[in-house]
């Protein structure tokens, strides 16, 4: 699981809080329909249900940013932007102990998820550049004092009997390259017992 930057953490609290401001004027509703007060019991009960829901929305979201996680990115910016306008909403219709809250979380909220850290820890950049990273190499990686394994040494190459010379393993001189084999000394076979040596 990827670490949240303090940032992102900031923003988790944030959303966590807006939730809770949801929840309020959601309970808030609740009473109204209940004793009647609701310009409709209908829509009352609706709305309550509605804003529960959306309570249970943003801290489900406000747990996603806590863990880093990416899919929280995008829920947690709309929510910034639909309590910005809804604050104000409340403060052009003078009800600042709404409105003031509602904005100043938004901008809080839309100022930490925008930061560097938390982009980076929602986004997936700052692994994907330590991904990218050349891997340290074996000389590097072994521990101070340590030597590193020497080089395989390769057997030494054999001599091969240089062209037109030297005798061989088996004792015996190999024959010049390209040339003719030296001819054999004739000698004449030795007379059998009983016969003389024909004249020449």
């Amino acid at each position: 699981m990827p670490q949240s930057p303090p940032t992102l953490r900031g923003a988790a609290m944030v959303q966590a809080a807006e939730s809770v401001l949801v929840l309020a004027a959601t309970i808030l509703a609740g009473v109204d329909a209940a004793s009647g007060q609701s310009y409709h019991v209908n829509s009352g009960i609706a709305l309550t249900v509605i804003g529960v829901l959306a309570a249970a929305a943003l801290a489900w979201t406000a747990l996603g940013l806590t863990r880093a996680r990416r899919w929280s990115r995008t829920p947690a910016l709309l929510t910034q932007l639909f309590l910005g306008i809804v604050g104000i909403y409340l403060l052009q219709s003078h009800r600042l102990d709404w409105g003031i809250p509602s904005v100043v979380l938004a901008v809080a909220g839309f100022a930490l998820l925008f930061a560097p850290p938390s982009l980076r820890a929602l986004t997936g950049t700052g692994q994907a550049a330590a991904a990218d990273q050349p891997a340290p190499a074996d000389d590097q990686r072994a521990a101070p004092g340590q030597k590193t394994p020497a080089a395989r040494k390769t057997p030494a190459a054999r001599k091969t009997p240089a062209a037109g010379g030297k005798t061989s393993a088996a004792g015996g001189k190999t024959p010049p390259a390209g040339g003719k084999k030296p001819p054999a000394s004739r000698t004449q076979p030795a007379p059998a017992p009983g016969r003389k040596r024909p004249a020449r």
